[in-house]
């Protein structure tokens, strides 16, 4: 029964922070960039609905997780700032969203294969143009492949449960950002030697334009290594 709730209270943090954050960026389009969703209405809603769905579907795994923390230690989440030396705390972080990228990019250019696409992740490109709303807007499928990653993580690598908040907070903005269909980040960043290995809007849209390029999550480390990078979109 304590699973059940865990599993409820994630199904409604998740969403909740999905409606929270999507809305905050899609009320930023709205004021810099207006009538950028014009006559997007229906498709917003669609969005919504299937990213209501995939709240869900991550809230599974998630209350796993918070239940096995909190009711059986079984995770290495950890709470002590001393509980690992002090230079261990600032490479969890990069470990988790570097194991996210490498997942994220192998499992979407599997799903760009016409019979994965077809089944599943046409769902997330039916999205024309894509707007904040459709950062988690996916099949079932698809969801539950981009569910795991983190909650597997939590099992084998130590790290602070602030930092995890950390995590979980980079997933979402850039989830949300890289969908918003203009550049919320200044230019002297996108066009830095730093910028040149983030993801961001301008190179996530020309994924959505082209399909066959640009697949990473948040470092554009795979699509160079694989000559999958198409460098950016139009601002």
């Amino acid at each position: 029964m304590v699973l059940l709730y865990s599993i409820l209270a994630m199904t409604l943090i998740v969403a909740v922070r999905y409606l929270a954050a999507s809305g905050l960026f899609a009320l930023a389009t709205k004021r810099v960039r207006p009538g950028l969703y014009t006559g997007l209405d229906a498709q917003i809603r669609r969005e919504i609905g299937w990213s209501l769905l995939s709240a869900a579907i991550y809230a599974i795994p998630a209350g796993i997780v918070a239940w096995g923390w909190q009711e059986r230690g079984w995770t290495q989440i950890y709470t002590g700032w001393n509980d690992y030396p002090l230079w261990y705390l600032p490479l969890a972080p990069l470990i988790y969203l570097f194991a996210h990228d490498t997942w994220f990019y192998w499992t979407h250019r599997l799903f760009h294969r016409p019979r994965w696409f077809r089944a599943a992740h046409a769902v997330h490109h039916a999205s024309r143009p894509p707007t904040a709303w459709a950062a988690m807007s996916f099949h079932p499928i698809e969801a539950l492949s981009g569910a795991i990653v983190i909650p597997l993580l939590v099992f084998l690598v130590p790290i602070h449960v602030a930092l995890l908040g950390a995590v979980l907070m980079v997933m979402t903005v850039m989830g949300v950002t890289n969908h918003m269909g203009w550049e919320m980040f200044p230019r002297a960043l996108v066009h830095s030697r730093a910028g040149d290995w983030l993801i961001t809007a301008s190179h996530h849209q020309r994924h959505h334009e082209q399909y066959r390029c640009n697949y990473g999550l948040y470092f554009r480390f795979w699509d160079r290594l694989c000559g999958t990078d198409r460098g950016l979109s139009p601002p």
